[in-house]
C-alpha cells in the first residue's frame, strides 16, 4: 500500500480491497476515536490494543513506512529508467482490480451503473486537471495531507496524483522523504551538523505537518466510508468501481509529460530548480515498435499480479 500510494495515478487502497482487508482497515481506523484516547489517559494499554485492532494497524502501517525507504526507492529508480514499463504494470494492475471488484459485484442494477458512471466522470475529470504551482505553507500542507491519504482510504482515489495536482508532490513525497531519510542516516552516524541547515530543518517540519493532516485525514475519511459503506454499502462499492476505471487514464502507460513554459518560451521552474509539470501528452502506442509489445507483457504482469493476490485471499479465508 506505502509504494502504491507514492505512484501517481495508483491507489493504495485498491491494494487493500483486491487484498481482502479494506472493511478491516476502514472500521480499524474508526476506532481511534475519543474513547481509544479516554483508554490511552487511563493507562488501559491492554484494552486499547484489543480496541484499536492494533496489531493490524500497526503492522500495516509499519510496512508502508518501511516501503518509503526501501520499495518506494526502488519505484523511483525504476519510474526514471523504465517509465514506461511502470506504468505499463500499474495500467494491468488496475485493469485487473476493475475485473476481481466487479466479478463479486452481484447487486448491478441501473441505479448501479449510475453510480459507477459517476465515479468513471470524476476519475477521468481529475486526470485532465492542469497541476498548481508548489506551496510550502503548513496550513496548505496540512490541508493536502487530508486530501493525499484519500488514496488509502478511497481505492481508485490517487492520492499522489492529487498532490500533482496541488503542485505539491515533489515537495512532500520526493524532497521531504530524502530529508528524512539523511537525517536518519547523519544521527547514526553522530552527525548532527543538519541542525544548523535550515533547508533541511524546513523539509522536516512541512513532513511533520503533512504526517498530522494525512493523520487527521485518515480518521475523517474513515469515519465517513464506514457510514456510508454501513448505510450504503453497494452504492459505495458502485462508486469505488467507477473511481477505479476512471484512474486507467491517469496511469495510461503511452503519454509524455508537458512542463509549464513561461511567456518567452522557457522552462519554469519550482524553489528545487525542477520542472514544473503542466499535465499529460497522451498518444496511442506504435505497434511496429518492440518497446510496445514488452510493455503489454508488463501490462499481463500487472494484471496476474491482482489476480494471484485475490487468489491468494480466498484461498486463506477458505
Amino acid at each position: 500500500m506505502g509504494a502504491a500510494n507514492k505512484v501517481p495515478g495508483v491507489s493504495g487502497g485498491v491494494v487493500a480491497f483486491v487484498a481482502g482487508f479494506y472493511e478491516e482497515f476502514i472500521y480499524s481506523l474508526q476506532k481511534i476515536n475519543y474513547k481509544a484516547f479516554k483508554l490511552l489517559i487511563n493507562g488501559r494499554f491492554r484494552s486499547l490494543y484489543y480496541y484499536t485492532n492494533f496489531k493490524f494497524l500497526g503492522l500495516l502501517i509499519l510496512g508502508m513506512v518501511i516501503s518509503y525507504f526501501s520499495i518506494s526507492q526502488l519505484l523511483d529508480y525504476l519510474l526514471i529508467h523504465y517509465e514506461l514499463y511502470v506504468w505499463g504494470a500499474f495500467f494491468g494492475m488496475i485493469i485487473g482490480s476493475v475485473y476481481y471488484i466487479s466479478k463479486d459485484f452481484d447487486e448491478w442494477s441501473q441505479r448501479s451503473f449510475v453510480y459507477v458512471l459517476a465515479g468513471i466522470a470524476v476519475g477521468v475529470a481529475i486526470s485532465f486537471l492542469d497541476p498548481a504551482t508548489e506551496n510550502d505553507n503548513l496550513f496548505f500542507v496540512f490541508f493536502c495531507g487530508m486530501v493525499g491519504v484519500s488514496g488509502m482510504t478511497l481505492p481508485g482515489f490517487s492520492g499522489s496524483f492529487i498532490l500533482i495536482l496541488f503542485g505539491n508532490y515533489v515537495l512532500l513525497l520526493v524532497d521531504s522523504v530524502n530529508a528524512l531519510y539523511n537525517t536518519i542516516t547523519d544521527i547514526f552516524l553522530m552527525d548532527f551538523s543538519f541542525i544548523h541547515d535550515q533547508a533541511r530543518l524546513r523539509l522536516l517540519k512541512v513532513l511533520v505537518v503533512f504526517s498530522l493532516g494525512s493523520l487527521a485525514g485518515l480518521v475523517t475519511l474513515s469515519h465517513l466510508l464506514g457510514y456510508l459503506l454501513k448505510l450504503y454499502k453497494k452504492e459505495t462499492y458502485a462508486v469505488i468501481i467507477g473511481f477505479i476505471t476512471g484512474s486507467l487514464g491517469v496511469v495510461w502507460p503511452w503519454k509524455e509529460k508537458i512542463f509549464k513554459i513561461n511567456k518567452q518560451g522557457e522552462f519554469i521552474t519550482d524553489a528545487h530548480g525542477n520542472f514544473i509539470l503542466d499535465n499529460y501528452q497522451r498518444y496511442f502506442p506504435d505497434f511496429s515498435d518492440p518497446v510496445t509489445w514488452i510493455t503489454f507483457v508488463f501490462i499481463l504482469i500487472g494484471i496476474f499480479i491482482v489476480l494471484g493476490l485475490g487468489w491468494y485471499e480466498n484461498k486463506k479465508s477458505n
